[in-house]
């Protein structure tokens, strides 16, 4: 297609009379004008479209036709990449020329098995019926990583624990729809305890392959649900030739995990000091933190936190990228996530090469769990005792079991790698009065449900393997007798359902056909074995090679429920 240099300015494509406007979507110069206040003198790079659409989603509520086009025409980037990216994420909404934007205020109500244990089905039928659906919108979200106070809601971006329809009335009524910062150990105060230290001696006179043996002879693995050893990671990176990048993935989105946020609301600084020795190892021209959006939180102390490292010189201005996710589990992948952090959809990626070689924009990266930083920090400035010393049931390490569901006191517990099941629970409080122990998930709905049976078990890697589970990120929720087996494990492949990129044939369509599958009154077991099978054996990434767990331990452990 050509512009006509006569009178008229006519854009022709071959014969007849031409257009007086380019085919597609005609920019607003109005929207264009907003964009670009919005943006201010940000640079305009292509990694950064989710940040830029973050920008416009905040001041309006929603991304409106005219706001995208505008946005691909200052980024000088295909309408039609910019439409993909905005609506391959959750939390954008994405609204056309004919739609009705959404109303000013959205209400997420969490299904995860947390919250669905604890009356989230409940709380959101009532809150349907008591809002006007023009004022107030209700919808389903995933875990939002808040499971030792479920049920959970987000009203706004102010997270309401307990939830209950009075106390979501208070807060819309309060008007304070913003994130509570709780109190945690700021820059001064970390420094005042010795924080930096072990950095600094590192950076002036460290070797960074005694390090790695100090990291190894200590355990410390990849704690994000892989467990691959941490030291070795940097090896690899070490290896490749610069320039080199470390990644944290700080999207913790397996259902029953919030850890992470557990750790970066209250000590922030041990995470970032270890995420700066790392960096430190692998000789990172760049670190980037990648945040689940549903942690606005700690959206923000970091955001603090970093300009204070900025501040004092212990890194330059610009060195720590702080990237805000926007609800997509797939993105917990770590290709998946750099892919997230190049301002694209966040699709796994195939293997090989892996990230260690060919990883955010295309150069070697370092790639690590929130809490894997905290110990690494934690054994540079303690020694590797702190954690090979600790011994229980043949297992050496202390592990952090987030644990929710029917026990008394929900929360993250420190224990010996080598605990079982009834360890934790009696970490948590114990069981409610009336409630036995019936089934437990001990790492995420990607681990499947166990039975009570099991309860002489550790939960650490290497040991459930062989039961056809995983500990993975070590969230641990656990059922009682007045629960159901069965339902449980369709609530786990409802949030598989959701959260497939849809990148492969198996997991997207496996997904969705195993939930049909599942509603039945009675279970076709051959034929959810065969599909299972089909998932395990053929889909791209994790997600789905995993999806199956739960429909594999429930025909296996509670055949009398299907």
């Amino acid at each position: 297609m050509a512009l006509d240099d006569g009178d008229r300015k006519i854009w022709k494509s071959g014969r007849g009379k031409g257009r007086g406007t380019p085919k597609g979507r005609q920019l607003d110069e109005a929207a264009w004008a907003e964009v670009r206040a919005l943006l201010g003198d940000r640079p305009r790079r292509r990694d950064l479209l989710i940040e830029f659409l973050h920008l416009i989603q905040d001041a309006y509520g929603h991304l409106s036709a005219a706001h995208l086009r505008a946005l691909a025409e200052e980024m000088k980037l295909a309408m039609a990449e910019v439409y993909e990216v905005a609506t391959f994420y959750a939390h954008f909404d994405v609204v056309r020329e004919d739609d009705t934007p959404p109303p000013a205020l959205t209400i997420r109500v969490c299904d995860s098995l947390s919250c669905e244990l604890a009356g989230a089905e409940a709380l959101r039928a009532a809150l349907e019926d008591g809002t006007d659906p023009a004022q107030v919108r209700v919808v389903r979200a995933p875990c939002m990583g808040r499971c030792d106070t479920a049920p959970v809601c987000e009203v706004g971006h102010a997270h309401v624990d307990h939830a209950t329809p009075e106390a979501v009335d208070a807060v819309i009524a309060s008007g304070h729809l913003h994130p509570h910062i709780p109190d945690y150990e700021t820059y001064d105060a970390y420094v005042a305890g010795g924080g930096y230290a072990a950095l600094a001696d590192l950076r002036a006179n460290g070797n960074w392959e005694e390090v790695q043996e100090t990291i190894l002879d200590a355990g410390v693995r990849g704690l994000g649900g892989a467990g691959f050893p941490s030291g070795k990671k940097w090896g690899f990176v070490r290896a490749e030739e610069g320039p080199r990048y470390l990644a944290v993935n700080g999207d913790e989105g397996e259902p029953g995990t919030f850890k992470d946020r557990y750790y970066l609301e209250r000590i922030p600084h041990l995470f970032l000091e270890g995420t700066l020795i790392a960096a430190w190892a692998v000789e990172a021209d760049r670190v980037y933190l990648y945040m689940r959006d549903e942690y606005p939180a700690v959206l923000e102390i970091l955001r603090r936190e970093i300009a204070a490292l900025e501040t004092a010189g212990i890194v330059e201005p610009g060195y720590i990228e702080l990237r805000r996710g926007a609800g997509a589990y797939i993105c917990g992948e770590e290709s998946a996530m750099i892919e997230s952090l190049e301002g694209k959809r966040g699709i796994p990626r195939h293997r090989p090469p892996y990230v260690a070689q060919v990883g955010v924009f295309g150069r070697p990266t370092l790639v690590h769990n929130v809490e894997t930083l905290h110990w690494v920090a934690r054994v540079c400035r303690e020694g590797p005792g702190i954690l090979k010393d600790v011994e229980k049931n043949g297992r050496k390490g202390l592990r952090s079991y987030s644990v929710s569901g029917r026990v008394n006191a929900p929360g993250v517990y420190l224990l010996p790698a080598g605990s079982t099941i009834r360890d934790v629970i009696a970490a948590a409080g114990g069981m409610p009065e009336g409630h036995t122990l019936k089934a437990f998930q001990p790492g995420g709905p990607s681990s499947g449900l166990l039975p009570a049976s099991l309860d002489h078990i550790a939960l650490d890697f290497d040991v459930l393997q062989d039961h056809g589970s995983f500990i993975g990120s070590a969230a641990v929720v656990v059922l009682s007798d007045r629960d159901s087996a069965r339902d449980a494990a369709l609530n786990m492949l409802r949030f598989f359902e959701d959260e497939s990129c849809g990148q492969c044939t198996p997991c997207r369509v496996g997904c969705e056909k195993a939930v049909k599958l599942m509603q039945s009154d009675r279970w076709d077991r051959d034929l959810l074995e065969e599909l299972s099978q089909m998932m395990v054996d053929a889909s791209i990434c994790g997600l789905g090679q995993a999806a199956p767990n739960p429909i594999r331990l429930v025909m296996k452990h509670f055949p009398d429920e299907v």
